[in-house]
């Protein structure tokens, strides 16, 4: 009798087919799989040091120190919002205020919620739909600034680099060569999602953004002038005509970058480390955020801003014990200025549904 032949009968398309539908079940969970990780390092990293080093770094911090360091935290995230306000400034009706707060809005959710950390980045793009601002632009805005921000990054990382090398020691320059090898790979990507936003190549997969723009419009937002696409937008928002607004987010943003270095050199100096000045603290501040967001599945960099200040801290001479003092401060505006920024979103979506 003759056998039948299975590969002919079973519908294998089935499990292609289902590749996707895997594939996409992975990324979503991909946050909440980095957010376990994360807090298991964190756990790890507070429970092989001494606890009262960290508590009494942590102490002489104090109030006033902590409240100067959530204060500069606002400061660089409202730098941020203008910057992708000059981004959209004369395409959009929209004010800069706007911008601000919806910015405070994607850095809460990036910090406080298990999502990846673009996850409030989409949603603030969908949010300023609200504001009459066309869902595509609204993506291309969120397109951009996401390239202007990681670029300026790019460039505070090597300056950082720059001053570690006068830093002596194996330590520090293995250091600087495993992170200009990491910029170098950072730069070719820029360097793709630039000419990927510039030469057309868009419009390849334009259906699918223009999915997000309606998505943003189904989801409550308002359709504004529409007409073109994300492709057309972007090119809108890259226009030789408006290099001036682009300079000018640039520079908003690397300002940005450089000020967070202030938040560790005000905790350094509450606690007493004297051997430790802004130089150091730009240091700390560009390659820890590096660390960061080479980690970016991992939710607020959970686990991983921990490690890399401990790591860091130990070039300059800072315990681990201090440095989990530091990093733990940095956490601080997090949670002050991330919880009302997250009451604000559920208010903006309670206020458009209802």
């Amino acid at each position: 009798m003759l056998q039948r032949d299975e590969s002919l009968t079973d519908p294998t398309p089935r499990t292609d087919a289902g590749r996707p539908a895997f594939g996409r079940a992975v990324l979503r969970r991909l946050p909440l799989v980095g957010t376990i990780l994360g807090l298991g390092l964190a756990l790890w990293l507070v429970a092989t040091n001494d606890l009262g080093a960290v508590a009494e770094a942590f102490g002489r911090i104090g109030l006033p120190g902590l409240v100067a360091i959530v204060l500069v935290r606002a400061a660089v995230i409202a730098l941020c919002g203008l910057a992708w306000a000059r981004i959209l400034e004369g395409l959009s009706a929209a004010q800069a205020g706007a911008f601000i707060t919806l910015r405070f809005v994607r850095e809460g959710i990036n910090v406080l919620l298990p999502v990846a950390s673009v996850g409030g980045d989409l949603v603030g793009g969908r949010l300023l739909t609200f504001r009459g601002v066309a869902g595509t632009l609204a993506a291309a805005s969120i397109l951009v600034d996401m390239l202007m921000q990681v670029a300026t990054q790019a460039l505070f990382a090597l300056g950082g680099v720059a001053l570690l090398a006068r830093v002596e020691g194996e330590a520090a320059a293995r250091l600087a060569g495993w992170t200009l090898q990491a910029l170098l790979v950072t730069g070719l990507v820029l360097a793709a999602f630039f000419a990927f936003q510039r030469t057309g190549a868009l419009r390849g997969i334009e259906r699918r953004l223009a999915d997000l723009g309606r998505r943003f419009v189904r989801d409550g937002g308002s359709p504004g002038s529409d007409s073109g696409g994300v492709q057309a937008s972007l090119d809108r928002v890259w226009d030789r005509s408006r290099r001036g607004h682009l300079a000018q987010s640039f520079v908003l943003h690397l300002a940005a970058w450089v000020l967070g270095a202030v938040e560790i050199w005000i905790a350094l100096a509450c606690i007493g480390i004297e051997n430790v000045g802004f130089a150091e603290a730009l240091v700390i501040e560009a390659l820890s955020q590096a660390i960061k967001s080479a980690a970016f599945p991992v939710p607020s960099g959970l686990g991983v801003q921990e490690g890399g200040f401990v790591l860091l801290g130990a070039l300059f001479g800072i315990d681990a014990g201090t440095a989990l003092a530091l990093s733990l401060a940095k956490r601080v505006p997090d949670v002050v200025l991330g919880l009302p920024a997250l009451l604000v979103w559920q208010n903006l979506e309670a206020r458009r549904s209802g």
